[in-house]
């Protein structure tokens, strides 16, 4: 992507240089939507910065002269953390924000950063996924110019899939698919666990499991199909699937995942008060 006539000198500046930051650094240079010398990263520690310029990326520690110098300027960083950088960039005249951090509100930052109501904040909420360039992103970008919104939505493209999504959902999407991915580990590990329990060694009862997870979500996708109509496909009258959904129905599977979805989502709105 061009850069614009009299822009600021770099393109996007980011606050934090932990994992899901450089999956979207990463993944946007990678796509080709920002060179790596119109990104610079604000990161305390020298071994990630080091990383990152390595790969040609700016560096710096001084998060207040990275905000006057970028066009859009994305918080990725803990939101216990945040309150500590609001308090540094208090005051400063900021360009676009993208804030990344879970259970804050786009009301929360611009309070915590001395905005008016008419400050250009778009919220999103990316996973773990992104890393692998098939990440999941619920994006509000509501009060951006398209040209804004269509840089936020590329540079969450680019490392998987980005829906727009209102911001009262975004809690929602915060339980599902921003901490989705660990239930799927969670699910995999028991999977790998019980194949071992059944005599496989843990190598081959991965493999099984990682490809059955893979290719099941790959075949959902591509037929379209309602799951329980896939959910049928599998199950034979009297068979071995239904002998094991059924145990799964007694155990309330179903109930479980919904209530941790709903502990995530209660975690969340705790975290934005």
């Amino acid at each position: 992507m061009k850069m614009p006539k009299n822009s600021k000198k770099y393109r996007l500046g980011v606050i934090g240089g932990g994992v899901m930051a450089r999956a979207i650094v990463t993944g946007a240079a990678g796509r080709g939507l920002l060179p790596p010398a119109a990104v610079c990263i604000c990161e305390p520690d020298a071994a990630k910065r080091g990383a990152f310029s390595a790969e040609g990326f700016c560096v710096t520690t001084d998060a207040r002269s990275l905000a006057s110098d970028c066009e859009f300027l994305l918080f990725a960083v803990k939101p216990q953390t945040f309150p500590e950088v609001a308090a540094i960039l208090r005051g400063a005249a900021l360009p676009v924000i993208v804030s990344i951090m879970a259970g804050k509100t786009k009301g929360s930052v611009r309070s915590a950063l001395g905005l008016d109501e008419g400050a250009k904040v778009a919220r999103v909420m990316p996973n773990l996924p992104c890393s692998a360039g098939e990440g999941m992103s619920g994006v509000d970008a509501d009060g951006l110019s398209e040209e804004e919104k269509n840089f936020v939505f590329g540079l969450f493209s680019a490392v998987g899939r980005a829906e727009e999504v209102s911001e009262r959902l975004l809690d929602a999407v915060t339980g599902l698919s921003g901490s989705g991915p660990a239930y799927v580990y969670l699910f995999l590990d028991s999977l790998v666990k019980a194949g071992v329990g059944q005599g496989l060694t843990e190598e081959q009862a991965r493999i099984f499991a990682l490809q059955t997870v893979k290719g099941g979500a790959a075949y959902a996708e591509q037929s379209g199909k309602p799951f329980g109509d896939l959910i049928a496909a599998v199950s034979s009258k009297g068979g071995t699937t239904l002998a094991a959904l059924s145990s799964l129905e007694k155990d309330d599977f179903a109930g479980a995942v919904s209530r941790a979805v709903e502990a995530a989502v209660k975690r969340a709105k705790e975290i934005a008060e």
